[in-house]
Parts: structure tokens; C-alpha cells; sequence
């Protein structure tokens, strides 16, 4: 490989915004054929490198070769014309669309001309990706629309394939597919650039590794000689401490419990829970495992007072009833919040970060006196969480949309444990988190396990569910299965009630 010439080449490549540079001297080679992982944690600067090579953004200074030849990818369109083709984390579909409608207004009019419906199907079978060009949108699974995403990019023939945490929404089983569908493409010669937190995925799947911090190119390395944590190391410059489960009492007794819950979904395309029983114990994590757009939204509504059902008792908070009630009656009953949609729901972007404290905590920290904002409690209080819980931040006065995902994260989750709930609900917990803040949040869960609260963590993170749980059941078209010990589960089983497969045949034989 090192004889040839480099599909991809930056040199030098900085871009700054105000106050901080995102970009700072980045040099990268991606060869042909290459599965080339891109790590680093929230706000090392992955992201804008990525639309600086997708022609979204410019660089402030530095070249790009795309085959050896110095050019400017002027904007998207450019870079798919070279070959370059993205599946990005967020999918741009139209679900009252069929599979082939969005895929022909994805591409050019020359490449949609003719039997594009045939030609969908030749590709998907070729790759492995099974694709029905007629159905429609809102009838496919999450995997199924990313391969909508992924065939769309292979019909344009591309030599680079850029993948932003494309495993994010797959069962183990559709991750094993999609792994086998990218090494095909690569033994045909195509570059594929890989972004993913998931470093076991990163040592099984890609050849090389470029690792960025803080905006900068510190390491690299080949993944297969490498553990998940040594690359964490890497991307942390600092030793990764991995949580560990405190040793605790066996749980008490139930203190979240919900009964005989059924709810139509409020959402377009929403998924209704169907008679939805569970209970959590103080002193234990139950894990709910899922892909997404399987009622987990619909839950947590449920769960957190947004949504409101026709029965007090479905829904109770040790012994107080709360199905009617909302959100404030919840929390004085000793419920935590952590929402998945960080910005505009777990906190208002505009406001400070000591606002944002006061908003959830007023009643429960005496934040209040007739009427009247204690200011400089709030102060001390959002500062408390920032120190506790490692927040980096410039002050509590900045605005919660001034942080990086991972960081704005460990401040809801401490600003939600530090009013010491009796329950809390998070829902993906460490959803595009990096490394050290997702060891961080997990330890702060299992710490308040031990510690006696009842904790129900919602996530598409297998490895997360089974790094804290206690107990894991499985969400899935809105109905949940019985909780099994998490020591008598494996990840097999859990990615087959994931994708609605029991266990019902493989208990018969038994």
C-alpha cells in the first residue's frame, strides 16, 4: 500500500471559530482500499474535518490531494462528483416517500434517469444490503433506512465512503452485515473513512487509526493491535478508569412501578406502548435495550409526566400515584430526569448554565423564597456540578449551548443526582458521549444505585446496558419483554428480541 498513491491526503489543514480553533494543523492519508477510523472525543474537532473534506466548509488554511492532485471541494455536490459519498449519523429521508423516490432525489437527474428501480435492487443485492425499492419509508426499520442511505451513496460509484457513527441504530446482527457489506467494498478498492465511538467496533473493522485532541492529530495506530482502552488512552491522553459496580445489598423493594400501561403515541410515525409492566427496585439498574423508534420516546414521556394517562395507579412513585400527574408533582415525589435530546429538552440552549440549574431544581434545592430566585444559590449550585461532575466550562454564567455534547451531558446528569433523586430515568445516557464522560455518567449511575435509588436506564448501547444493569428487559413495537439478570443474558440474545425474534422456539427445543 505505501507505493501507491494516497486516495485522500490533507496537509496543515486549521479552521478556527471565535474562540477556539477546531482544526489545528491536521494532516491525514487515507490509501484506496483503506478502513480508516477517525477517534477522538466530543469536541476534538472530528466533526468540521469532516465537512472540510465533504465540501461544506472551507479551511482557513492548508490543502487537500484527492489522488495525488492538490484541489478545493467546492461544496457537497463537488465531492460527490470525485467520488466522495457520506451516510451521516442523522438519515435525510422522507418517510411518506417510497425507498426509490428518495434515492432518485438524492442523485443526479442523469443517475435517477432510466430503470433506477432495478438498478436499486442489483446494487442491494450485490452488497448485501436487501432493499425493497417500492416500499415505503415509514414502514422500514432504522437499519433498513440506513441502508436506503448506504445504497444511495454506492449508486454514485464513490472511492471515499465517509461514515459518521453508522452503528448507532443496528442490532448486533445488522452491525455484522453492514461490517460485512463495508470490508466487500473495500477489498474493491474503495476508501472508507469510519467515525464511531465504539472502539471494539474500530479494532474488528479498520485497518488504520488517526486520533485527534482538542483539534489536533496526537496519535495514530493500527487498531487491531490495540485494545478498546488503549484507544481510549489515546484519545484521552490520560488513563481511562472503567466503572465498576460498588459492592451493594441485594435491591429492596420495588420503587418505580408501572402497570397495564397502554398509550397511543402522540407522534407521526410514533410507536403506541402496549400494556407495559415494570418495576425497578431501590438499589438497582434495570436496562431497557432497544432500536430506536421502538417506543422508548413514548416511555419516557410516560414516565417523566409529559404524557398523562386515564389511570393514577399505572404509573407510581413508591406509594404515590402518579399517572394523571406532571412533571413538577413527579419530581416532588423524588424522580430524576435525564431526557434524550440534550439541547431544547434536557436544557434550554440560550440560557446560562446556573438557569438551567434553577429550572430543574428550585423546589428541591430551596432555590426559591417568596417568589423571588435565590441567584446565588443557584450559582453555587450549578458550580458544584460543574466541579463534581468534571464539566468544562468557562463559568456557570455561559450558555448551555456553549458546551460540547459530552460535557452538557455530565451537567444535566449531575445537576439531576446531585438533588439526590429516589428514582431517576435516563434515556441514552451516553449518546454521542465519548469514552471518559461515558465511564464517568456510568459510574455516577451505578453510585447512585449503591447509594439506594431506583434507576431505569433507557439505551441503544448494548455494551453500556451490560456494563451497569442489574436486570434487562427489551423494548420492541412498543411492547416490553420479561426482565432477565443481566449475568444470564448475552448480546446475541438481547439483538434477536431487538429485532422482535423470542426465544419461544429455542425454548421448545430445550
Amino acid at each position: 500500500m505505501t507505493e501507491q498513491t494516497p486516495r485522500l491526503e490533507l496537509e496543515g489543514i486549521t479552521k478556527a471559530y471565535p474562540g477556539v480553533i477546531a482544526n489545528n494543523n491536521v494532516s491525514m492519508k487515507i490509501m484506496p482500499g483503506e478502513i480508516h477510523a477517525l477517534l477522538g472525543e466530543n469536541g476534538a474537532g472530528k466533526s468540521t474535518l469532516v465537512k472540510f473534506i465533504y465540501g461544506v466548509q472551507k479551511a482557513d488554511s492548508g490543502t487537500l490531494k484527492w489522488q495525488g492532485e492538490e484541489m478545493v471541494i467546492a461544496n457537497p455536490n463537488a465531492a460527490r462528483k470525485l467520488g466522495i459519498g457520506m451516510v451521516f449519523q442523522h438519515f435525510s429521508l422522507f418517510d411518506a416517500m417510497t425507498v426509490e423516490e428518495n434515492i432518485a432525489i438524492g442523485i443526479s437527474p442523469e443517475l435517477a434517469a432510466g430503470d433506477l428501480k432495478q438498478r436499486i435492487r442489483d446494487v442491494s443485492q450485490q452488497y448485501g444490503l436487501p432493499l425493497d425499492p417500492t416500499r415505503y419509508v415509514h414502514s422500514l426499520s432504522v437499519g433498513e433506512r440506513q441502508r436506503i442511505e448506504v445504497v444511495r451513496c454506492l449508486l454514485q460509484d464513490p472511492k471515499l465512503l465517509i461514515m459518521d457513527e453508522p452503528t448507532s441504530v443496528l442490532t448486533p446482527q445488522e452491525v455484522d452485515e453492514l461490517f460485512k457489506t463495508l470490508r466487500h467494498l473495500s477489498e474493491e478498492g474503495v476508501s472508507i473513512l469510519y467515525i464511531s465511538h465504539k472502539l471494539q467496533e474500530i479494532k474488528d473493522l479498520c485497518h488504520f487509526a488517526t486520533i485527534m485532541r482538542m483539534g489536533e492529530v496526537v496519535d495514530d495506530c493500527i487498531p487491531a493491535e490495540e485494545s478498546p482502552r488503549s484507544m481510549a488512552e489515546m484519545m484521552m491522553g490520560a488513563n481511562l478508569v472503567s466503572p465498576e459496580k460498588p459492592g451493594k445489598a441485594e435491591p429492596g423493594a420495588a420503587h418505580l412501578v408501572v402497570s397495564n400501561l397502554s398509550l397511543a403515541s402522540s407522534h407521526q410515525h410514533g410507536v403506541d406502548l402496549k400494556n407495559v409492566n415494570l418495576e425497578v427496585r431501590t438499589g438497582e439498574i434495570l436496562g431497557i435495550a432497544g432500536i430506536a423508534g421502538n417506543g422508548q420516546m413514548e416511555l419516557m414521556e410516560v414516565l417523566s409526566g409529559e404524557m398523562l394517562v386515564d389511570d393514577q395507579n399505572a404509573v407510581m412513585i413508591g406509594n404515590a400515584p402518579v399517572g394523571k400527574s406532571g412533571p413538577g408533582i413527579r419530581r416532588d415525589a423524588g424522580m430524576g430526569f435525564v431526557p434524550e435530546e440534550r439541547l431544547g429538552h434536557g436544557a434550554v440552549p440560550e440560557m446560562s448554565l446556573w438557569e438551567n440549574a434553577f429550572l430543574s431544581g428550585s423546589k428541591s434545592m430551596n432555590l426559591m423564597s417568596k417568589g423571588f430566585i435565590n441567584i446565588n444559590g443557584s450559582v453555587d449550585y450549578a458550580q458544584n456540578v460543574v466541579s463534581e461532575f468534571n464539566v468544562k466550562t468557562p463559568g456557570v454564567e455561559h450558555a448551555a449551548n456553549s458546551l460540547s455534547g459530552g460535557n452538557l451531558q455530565k451537567f444535566i446528569f449531575g445537576r439531576e443526582i446531585l438533588q439526590s433523586p429516589g428514582v431517576i430515568v435516563a434515556l441514552q445516557p451516553t449518546w454521542g458521549v465519548d469514552a471518559g464522560s461515558a465511564a464517568f455518567i456510568r459510574q455516577s449511575l451505578l453510585d447512585l444505585a449503591a447509594k439506594g435509588a431506583a434507576v431505569l436506564v433507557i439505551s441503544q448501547d448494548l455494551e453500556e446496558l451490560f456494563e451497569v444493569s442489574d436486570r434487562i428487559s427489551v423494548i420492541c413495537e412498543g411492547e416490553l419483554s420479561a426482565p432477565r439478570p443481566a449475568e444470564e443474558c448475552t448480546v446475541e440474545e438481547i439483538g434477536l428480541l431487538m429485532a422482535g425474534i423470542s426465544h419461544e422456539k429455542e425454548a421448545a427445543h430445550a
